[in-house]
Formats: C-alpha cells, structure tokens, sequence
C-alpha cells in the first residue's frame, strides 16, 4: 500500500496549487502534474507568492515558505506514469470542463495503484455524474474545497452509491490530520454552502434592489450580527437555541406580508412543530437535548460569542 506521506495532484492551476500548499504545510510531499501539454520552455515552477502572503499576514513564519516548497514538485503530462503509480490520493483539480475530467481520470484508470484513492475538485459537476469517466468506481468520490484552499478548514465530500465506504473513510481521515474539516453530502446541486449561500446573497442584494438599506449597512448587519452569530452556532443549531416555532411563525409572516413563497418553512420545521420537537426548551429539535448538559452546552456558546466579541474588539468595559 502507498503511503500517505506521498499524494498527487492533476491541474496545476489555482486549486491544485492551494491543494498542494495545503498538504505540503502538513509534511507531506505532493507532485503536482500539470495538466496541459506544454513544450519544455513553456513548462514552469509553481510560485510561492500566495504563502508568502500568508506569512506577512502573519499565518506562520516567513522561514517555512522555502520549505513547504520543497514538499512541491511539478510534473509534466508526459510523466504521469511514475507521479501515480505509488501515490495514496490523487486529486483531480482540472478546469471545469468534462472532456478535461476525462483526460484526467484517464491518467488515473491507466497509472494509479490499485488503492489509490480518486478525489475530484469540482465546484459544479456531481460526482454521480463524474464517476462514469473513471473504471475505479468504488474508489471515487468529489472532494470541494472552497477557496482559498490554503485557509478556508471546509472540505465537502461527496461520495456515490458505487463508493466504497473505505474509501470516504480513508479520504475523511487524511484531511483530518492536515487540519480540514470534512463534511459528507449526498450528490446535490451546490452541495452545502453554494446553496445557503446563494440564498443568503440573493436576498441581501434585494435589500439593496428594494431600497430596506445600503450596502454597506447590509454588510455591516452581516459582519456583527448574522456572520457573528453563524459563526459560533450552526444554522440548525441556531433553530434549536431560539425555538423552531420562532421560525415557523416568522417564515408565515414573512410569507404573507412579502407575498412571496421564497420564505415558505420547509416541511421538516412544519412536522417539528406539530411533534413539539422545537428545540433545547422541549428537549428535542434538530439535535436530541435529553442526555446533553444543557446549562453547561448554553455555558460553553455564550463563552464563545465573548471571544468572539473580543476578536472584533467590541468587549467594552460597562460605564458604571
């Protein structure tokens, strides 16, 4: 079996670069194959310019640029042979065009080792869609991760019905131990966050199209209110804080006073509220709270918006 200290990455463009830097910040060597036919003059290195960046910010010392570097080794097409045949996980990180991806997993099919793992990067394509361009079904799976790779933890995975269980395991677990967070989700259009997302910034721009504030108050509501409070407590999880019967009313007051369907309670808030599962305060909502310390679990988020507050440097003193 390959190990894990060694991984490939096919496209050399922006995701596979920040992939790449990803892995390598870990200890782990990473070859990336360029997935362009280029003659030996056009052939280049990849620049360190993004880790630099990140060192000035301050994301860790300048000294370790160099030799993060160095875990990095660049491959042309034509010597995709030795780069796959002992690597555990090859991520495909070519653009979002299916003949590209079928080039790409064509290089995999004919050189991986028999457990090397298939991950693509798409943002767009569907993995159920995808894995009729490889023959190692059972060894692929979508990998998104969301720029800049380098920073953002999220990785959302996304295996089909032909993938091994092993398999999102094995995946699941390395990117652990480099310090992402994986979330698994079925093949779904925008997967998690494209589609909280969309939704979210639809809507902040019609408060600008409608005139309700500016801009930048929008934002402004953004940054210390809605991001501030997602940040500690997870959609779901803020359901459950507040009391689901806070939503469902809210979504048909919206609903009728907007005359619009877009705010309409989905079904599962509806069958919540008619078994009474709305939250913390009848023990059951999204999450189960009959076996949790809630005084303790409302203890450790409060804790958490004050740090969060802190790092905005809005922890004022009280004037008394």
């Amino acid at each position: 079996m390959p190990d894990l200290k060694t991984l490939t990455c096919i496209g050399a463009g922006r995701m596979g670069r920040g992939i790449a830097q990803s892995v390598a910040y870990h200890g782990h060597s990473v070859r990336l194959i360029d997935a362009k036919d280029r003659s030996p003059n056009e052939f280049g290195i990849v620049r360190d310019v993004a880790l630099k960046e990140m060192a000035e910010l301050g994301s860790f010392e300048a000294a370790a640029v160099l030799p993060i570097m160095a875990g990095i080794s660049v491959v042309p097409r034509a010597e995709a042979e030795p780069a796959l045949s002992d690597t555990a996980i090859v991520f495909e990180a070519v653009p979002e065009v299916r003949e590209a991806k079928k080039q790409a997993f064509r290089l995999f099919d004919q050189f991986a080792n028999a457990d090397a793992v298939l991950a693509s990067t798409t943002s767009t394509m569907l993995s159920t869609d995808l894995v009729e361009l490889t023959e190692n079904r059972a060894r692929f799976l979508n990998a998104h991760w969301l720029n800049p790779a380098f920073l953002v933890p999220l990785v959302e995975l996304s295996p089909t019905d032909e993938t091994a269980p092993e398999t999102t395991e094995k995946l699941k677990s390395f990117l652990e131990q480099i310090g992402k967070v994986p979330v698994i989700c079925k093949a779904s259009l925008g997967y998690i966050v494209s589609r909280i997302q969309a939704l979210a910034m639809n809507e902040a721009a019609r408060l600008v199209e409608e005139g309700v504030a500016s801009a930048e108050d929008v934002d402004k509501a953004v940054h210390y209110g809605f991001g501030m409070r997602f940040a500690i407590l997870g959609l779901l999880e803020f359901i459950d804080w507040g009391g689901g019967d806070i939503l469902f009313y809210a979504s048909r007051y919206l609903q009728t006073s907007l005359e619009t369907d877009r705010f309409e309670a989905s079904d599962i808030i509806e069958r919540n509220m008619a078994e009474n599962h709305i939250g913390m305060k009848t023990g059951a909502g999204f999450y189960d709270y009959e076996n949790r310390d809630v005084a303790a679990y409302r203890k450790d988020r409060l804790r958490a918006f004050i740090a969060a507050l802190k790092q905005m440097g809005l922890d004022k003193e009280p004037q008394v």
